[in-house]
């Protein structure tokens, strides 16, 4: 397979780069409005019953979207589609916040439709800063260390690559997310143990992930024709250019 390894200054038009953003930016905004709003429970081996919010099912998958963006595209692609996926979550934070303080009309359906909308989309602010803030921090850390350890393996283990960026990542975005949003109305250790719970069950999915992972990434740089180096990348995380 003949894949050309692009330098910064190469622009180009991707085929399926868009099509991707689309999906990560769904995959985000569903996860963090549809899954936020169940707490759910399992019975573990040696862990007993877990309690956690049904999102952590599928915002993981938001992770493999970044380290695929990363591994053929570089992590400025995987930047910009984060800042796309940080707008997304601002206006439907905004949107539902305006939806629900809006005046129902009479009568009983709507009365009882006030209450389902305040339930699943009513977060607190705190909530809705964690969780943005949480998301971008760790999602650009997971890029920034998959995009060094390719630099420093020459391309080789992708497996190991993508476990060690996501779980690095996925520890930044747990323990910011449940700090800024539960420290001072939770214990501490709750929310340590809270944090550790969801941090391994994501870290677990990313690594039964890995083979589709291979898959995907495999497909898109033959048709890309793209593997991206990141060896003159500016790794600034504010900006958006590519």
């Amino acid at each position: 397979m003949n894949i050309k390894q692009t330098s910064p200054s190469d622009k180009k038009n991707y085929k399926y780069y868009d099509f991707l953003l689309a999906g990560f930016v769904t995959v985000l905004l569903c996860s963090n409005l549809i899954g936020a709003g169940k707490a759910a429970q399992v019975e573990l081996p040696f862990f007993g019953t877990v309690v956690f919010g049904a999102g952590v099912l599928f915002f993981p998958i938001s992770y493999a979207f970044g380290n695929i963006f990363t591994e053929v595209y570089g992590y400025a692609y995987d930047r910009r589609a984060v800042w796309c996926g940080f707008g997304a979550l601002i206006f439907a934070a905004i949107m539902s916040q305006i939806v629900i303080h809006l005046q129902p009309a009479p009568g009983a359906y709507n009365e009882h439709l006030q209450e389902g909308l305040e339930s699943v989309f009513g977060n607190t602010w705190r909530i809705i800063f964690g969780s943005m803030v949480a998301f971008w921090c760790g999602s650009l850390v997971n890029a920034f260390v998959l995009a060094k350890m390719k630099i420093r393996s020459s391309g080789k283990f992708l497996w190991m690559r993508v476990i060690a960026s996501t779980a690095v990542g996925q520890g930044v975005d747990s323990i910011l997310f449940y700090m800024l949003a539960f420290y001072g109305i939770w214990p501490t250790e709750q929310i340590m143990e809270v944090a550790f719970v969801q941090y391994i069950l994501k870290t677990l999915w990313e690594i039964l992930a890995v083979p589709l992972t291979y898959k995907i990434v495999g497909f898109l740089k033959q048709k890309e024709h793209e593997d991206y180096y990141d060896n003159q990348t500016d790794f600034n995380p504010f900006k958006y250019k590519v």
